[in-house]
């Protein structure tokens, strides 16, 4: 039954527009600002992935872009819609899912959301973690965004590349903060997030975002 579920959904998935789609067991990754209730009878975890578009990335050159600020807001909305189509599926066949705004702080101290998708998509097997601090896929390199769905349906799960970005330090030298570092164990979260509300300040971009090390991050095969 794993096995066929898994197929189902990911058939659902790909018809509908994710380019990145894995499962992962949820235990082990922080929930928060949930009721237990809600979310610990749901041991599994979705992750999709979509990528964005490199011509409005390769616009991008020492700031984000009025284009950029939109095409993230938009892909955030259009993964919204589609792990509401994926629960809608997965209500139908008689099980529980619970989907996980793709781009919502809830914590606005530390910068995080209900979930790290960045953690479940590692967990799934989609990417590992890079020194850029973002989830780094094979294909698409960090040029995508996540969201995930945590449900009790039946699935098969997926397992972690056994991948890092070796030796790759292309992230280092464009990062306008400096906050990238050889280790990624040493990325400097708080100079990140001061430059981005800066870019956010002073180009009037309605978002903490940046995408420079994004633009850079092509992954490796």
């Amino acid at each position: 039954m794993e096995e066929v579920n898994y197929r189902l959904i990911k058939e659902i998935a790909l018809r509908e527009g994710a380019d990145l789609f894995g499962v992962t067991r949820r235990e082990g990754t922080e929930v928060r600002f949930l009721k237990d209730r809600v979310w610990k009878t749901l041991p599994l975890a979705i992750s999709l992935g979509v990528r964005l578009s490199s011509s409005i990335l390769e616009d991008i050159e020492d700031h984000p872009t009025k284009i950029y600020f939109y095409h993230y807001r938009q892909v955030n909305i259009f993964l919204d819609q589609l792990a509401l189509k994926l629960v809608h599926n997965i209500q139908k066949m008689g099980y529980q899912a619970l989907p996980i705004p793709a781009s919502q702080v809830v914590d606005w101290e530390n910068q995080r959301g209900h979930i790290s998708h960045k953690e479940i998509a590692w967990k799934a097997g989609l990417g590992w973690l890079g020194r850029n601090n973002l989830l780094v896929t094979p294909d698409y390199g960090s040029r995508v965004r996540l969201v995930t769905i945590l449900t009790d349906l039946p699935l098969k799960t997926d397992s972690p590349l056994h991948q890092d970005c070796g030796d790759c330090f292309a992230c280092l030298s464009v990062c306008p903060a400096g906050a990238i570092r050889e280790r990624r164990e040493d990325f400097d979260h708080l100079g990140c997030y001061r430059k981005l509300d800066e870019f956010r300040k002073r180009y009037n971009i309605g978002h903490h975002i940046c995408g420079i090390c994004v633009k850079i991050c092509r992954g490796k095969r």
